[in-house]
């Protein structure tokens, strides 16, 4: 099981000059980014949120995915069951994604 981060991350300086919405997306549930997408989208049901800030393996925050993101990977012809979240990208500004190959 992948564990899901329930403490507030690291108060070093640099988290004193995050913006507005840095602040309003840490706000979310945070997971790391070897979740795969099946446990993302079950952790986004029991939170019952739309969005999981994801972050790499010292707790600093690496992106954000939301429920239409994860739907959109889950759909695509290139998913498997071992798709992580480090291995989706997404363009801003429009709802394309890609499929990293997994290391």
């Amino acid at each position: 099981m992948t564990p899901i981060r329930t403490h507030p991350g690291p108060t070093d300086a640099s988290h004193a000059h995050r913006t507005a919405l840095d602040a309003s997306d840490a706000a979310g549930p945070q997971v790391w980014g070897a979740m795969t997408v099946e446990v993302a989208l079950s952790v986004m049901a029991a939170a019952r949120t739309g969005r999981l800030v994801v972050c790499d393996e010292d707790g600093r925050r690496t992106g954000l995915v939301t429920l239409d993101l994860l739907t959109t990977v889950r759909d695509s012809s290139g998913y498997t069951d071992h798709v992580r979240l480090r291995d989706i990208t997404e363009e801003h500004g429009n709802t394309t994604c890609t499929l990293v190959h997994p290391r």
